[in-house]
């Protein structure tokens, strides 16, 4: 009987123990896959954007500070500063606003003692991530014959078309400004409205 109680008791705690270490096998795995799934989850989430990657709601190409001079009649010009937000030059190669049937791209080049406005050859080039600034005095967008008067604090839509067919649309306001009055020299074409002093 004491040798059958001993045994009993003995048998007792084997199964006890091998229960234990089932249970501990079960519940180990699982504690440490866990922390494991969660580490690379949050690694997933927290990961930046590879390089190169595009950035949603980004334009090629955007302008900062946009205006137009006041003007009664006859000519005027937009400036601003184009910002090129790709890794690729980019080029402005025409312009268009209800306020003028005809746009050009002008630069400003020296001719004798004058400085003397005129169509850019090839639009304006704006490097990759670079920028190109439009300003009196320098490059600028030429409005032709506008046709009503631009008044201080006038809002004027302007959509500029780059190569491939790429728009860009912006609204200027208009601003007085009395300085940067060069001789316009004429493109392919001449008429009364294109001599004189311009507004660029």
């Amino acid at each position: 009987m004491i040798v059958q109680r001993a045994l009993s008791a003995g048998f007792l705690a084997v199964l006890t123990t091998a229960s234990v270490s089932a249970c501990g096998a079960q519940t180990e795995p699982q504690s440490t896959r866990r922390p494991a799934q969660q580490s690379t989850e949050s690694t997933q989430q927290a990961a930046p954007p590879a390089a190169g990657s595009p950035v949603a709601d980004v334009p090629a190409l955007a302008i900062t500070d946009p205006w137009v001079k006041a003007t009664k009649r006859g000519m005027t010009a937009a400036f601003g500063t184009l910002v090129n937000n790709t890794d690729a030059d980019v080029t402005v190669v025409s312009g268009a606003s209800p306020l003028s049937p005809e746009i050009e791209l002008h630069e400003i080049v020296g001719s004798g003692d004058k400085a003397v406005m005129r169509p850019t050859k090839g639009g304006f080039v704006i490097p990759a991530r670079g920028t190109h600034r439009l300003q009196p005095g320098g490059d600028h967008i030429m409005l032709m014959a506008v046709t009503k008067e631009v008044k201080p604090g006038a809002r004027i839509p302007f959509t500029l078309t780059l190569t491939g067919g790429q728009t860009l649309e912006f609204t200027a306001v208009s601003k007085t400004f009395a300085g940067a009055r060069e001789n316009y020299r004429p493109g392919k074409s001449k008429s009364p409205r294109d001599t004189g002093e311009g507004n660029g």
